[in-house]
């Protein structure tokens, strides 16, 4: 009953029109996906490049960033999930970063709903895990999330802006 609940939930937000006759430079976007029964949901931000210098510039490395504009980026899940062997009960959680040339500290915090990371507090981190950035050949203009399922219990959660790519896997219990 709930995964087929969870589908039409999906379903409505794939179908809802999100265009205005306005486009604002960081509008808010939506990344989800089903993986198996559990909807993944991301809210986010999504700047983009403008020709500006991005990282170590627009977004300063070694501190904290909402991964996004505006407002603090929003993960939902809605089945409990395992990340790095860690778990993460069913629901919505900050999505922040702290980016770096070498590696990133990618964190999932109690609190998303926030300008920015301007009410960030490490005490409410549920999940901190360290990825590599990879460097992408094509610019990506937009900031850009992907929720890629791998198999029916398995996803990915992908970043990508400018020429850099973060990705993190997670599992449904």
């Amino acid at each position: 009953m709930w995964s087929g609940i969870l589908q039409a939930q999906h379903e409505q937000h794939q179908s809802q029109d999100t265009t205005s006759k306005t486009v604002a430079k960081s509008p808010r976007k939506v990344a989800m996906s089903m993986v198996g029964e559990n909807h993944v949901h991301i809210d986010y931000g999504s700047p983009s490049v403008r020709g500006r210098k991005i990282w170590n510039g627009l977004v300063a490395y070694d501190q904290v960033w909402a991964t996004g504009a505006h407002h603090a980026t929003a993960i939902e899940f809605s089945h409990d999930v395992t990340i790095k062997g860690q778990k993460i009960p069913m629901g919505k959680y900050g999505l922040f970063t702290i980016p770096n040339k070498k590696s990133w500290i990618i964190i999932l915090n109690k609190s998303w709903a926030m300008h920015l990371a301007d009410e960030y507090k490490v005490e409410h981190d549920i999940l901190r895990i360290v990825v590599k950035p990879k460097s992408k050949k094509q610019l990506v203009e937009a900031l850009t999330y992907e929720v890629v399922p791998l198999s029916p219990t398995k996803g990915t959660i992908r970043i990508l802006w400018e020429h850099v790519m973060i990705a993190f896997d997670f599992e449904n219990n």
